[in-house]
């Protein structure tokens, strides 16, 4: 079977970045933006974002495009004879789908939240009727469960139409469309009576703000935003590198990419953070910004409607080029395991997404007795956590090893791919720090994430997750050293 490839190199840029630009470009962005010190964060953010999440997702792309395949092969084909890395395939193939089991809820109240601001439900409203908005959605099953499914079916749609015809020519016109959508809406916020304090907050690195809220708080939160921002470690960016030929060096398509998911980053701070200041809205409200926050915002505001339909249009662009990126990832991976063709592979995926699927919707309403974390945590939380908190931080460190290490890939298999054709090279002196810097880092991420997460459940129970995560990362780093006899 001829494998696809993008008809343009501006296809493979807005698909790509349409796979990294996802809702956390927009809900986590500012709100921690918001808590951190606004402009003195994002320099921080930034500077992590070049040393951290570029290299990384170099890594990824190479891997792909030397494999030509997803990640449910490319170790299976690259890996050489007596090594064990091919069991880190897993990763990619459970993060993948384990992401989509909470995405697809979270697209569906992108789309749902734009209808009900294109019918002008929140003109005029109360904060109270806008709060109890949201908690009416999350307790009803049957309207989360069908805004659930309508993501999934516009998402697999596209799949079936293929890379070209479907995935490229669909993620040009709504990514385009969402960066207009979004350059109106920043240039609307800005404009705003009282926004200025707001600008400033974002533009005027204020020092003093890093300090108050702890120097070693902000750093690790840049840190882990930058790293998290790309969607690296479980291969949904891989795939698409997969799709290329060698016409470009890859280290300038990732900074094209990288620059494109920045750019939707801080021009969401632009759109959200004048508004909050605008309104006397502090911007650190957490996730409930969006949806609790922001509809509030647009309730008071002249012509409301128009301009809250606007952002959720642009929110739920979002969601689904992430969505469609992520699917593709999945039915490819039946058509190289089992030889399907496209169209029976998206059947069997969307059928089997919807399903995988519905436990996170009944978490907010029939399951929500069901608290892994506590008071107050969810099914999606638990979700979330083994992706965020494992699946990408393990995944990212895998490919770094693999394509470092003398009994993985190797550097010099690497550095040809990466450097192959025109455009920036990666620079070879960096062996060292891709090798040895990078994946330190990575494991002080995972780490420190397994203990803030369970630090305030006791020092037995942190004892024991943090066993789990040591586990887990004794895993990938038996991948990379053990050697199995050669028949």
């Amino acid at each position: 079977m001829k494998r696809e490839s993008f008809g343009s190199r501006l296809g493979f840029i807005l698909v790509s970045a349409g796979c990294a630009i996802g809702i956390g470009n927009v809900w986590k962005f500012p709100y921690i933006c918001g808590a951190y010190g606004g402009a003195a964060f994002i320099l921080i953010y930034l500077c992590f974002l070049v040393i951290l999440g570029i290299p990384v997702l170099v890594a990824e792309f190479a891997v792909g495009r030397g494999s030509h395949t997803s990640v449910a092969k490319c170790f299976d084909k690259l890996a050489p004879a007596g090594s064990c890395w091919k069991p880190l395939k897993f990763i990619g193939i459970i993060g993948c789908y384990m992401l989509m089991m909470f995405y697809t809820t979270v697209g569906g109240w992108m789309i749902y939240y734009c209808v009900k601001s294109l019918r002008g439900d929140f003109v005029g409203a109360t904060p109270e009727a806008v709060t109890q908005s949201f908690s009416d959605m999350l307790g009803n099953a049957p309207t989360m469960m069908l805004w659930m499914v309508i993501i999934c079916l516009i998402g697999f749609a596209v799949c079936f139409m293929g890379l070209q015809n479907g995935i490229e020519k669909i993620s040009k016109v709504m990514m385009s469309a969402l960066l207009i959508i979004m350059v109106i809406l920043a240039v609307h916020s800005v404009m705003m009576e009282g926004a200025g304090e707001g600008i400033s907050f974002y533009l005027i690195p204020d020092f003093q703000k890093i300090k108050e809220a702890g120097v070693g708080n902000v750093v690790f939160a840049a840190l882990s935003q930058s790293f998290f921002t790309l969607s690296i470690g479980i291969g949904a960016m891989l795939i698409f590198g997969s799709y290329l030929d060698k016409s470009r060096s890859l280290t300038g398509e990732a900074v094209s990419i990288t620059v494109l998911d920045t750019f939707v980053a801080l021009t969401a701070g632009f759109i959200i953070i004048p508004a909050c200041f605008s309104y006397g809205i502090q911007p650190d409200a957490g996730p409930s910004l969006i949806f609790i926050t922001l509809p509030n915002i647009f309730a008071k505001m002249s012509g409301g409607a128009l301009w809250g339909s606007l952002f959720f249009l642009f929110l739920t662009f979002a969601a689904v080029s992430t969505i469609i990126a992520v699917f593709e990832n999945l039915i490819v991976f039946n058509m190289e395991l089992f030889g399907w063709n496209r169209k029976k592979s998206v059947v069997v995926c969307a059928v089997l997404v919807v399903i995988l699927s519905i436990p996170c919707v009944l978490g907010f309403n029939v399951l929500s007795g069901f608290q892994p974390f506590g008071d107050g945590s969810n099914i999606m939380d638990l979700e979330d956590f083994i992706v965020s908190n494992n699946l990408l931080p393990l995944g990212s460190l895998g490919y770094l090893l693999f394509c470092t290490r003398k009994n993985g890939w190797g550097w010099d298999n690497f550095i040809a791919e990466v450097n192959a054709g025109t455009g920036m090279k990666f620079p070879k002196c960096l062996k060292n720090y891709v090798a040895y810097g990078i994946p330190a880092i990575i494991i002080v991420i995972y780490l420190k994430g397994y203990y803030d997460k369970f630090a305030g459940l006791g020092t037995a129970a942190l004892a024991g997750w943090m066993i789990v995560a040591l586990v887990l990362l004794g895993f990938v780093f038996y991948c990379a050293t053990a050697k199995k006899k050669v028949k």
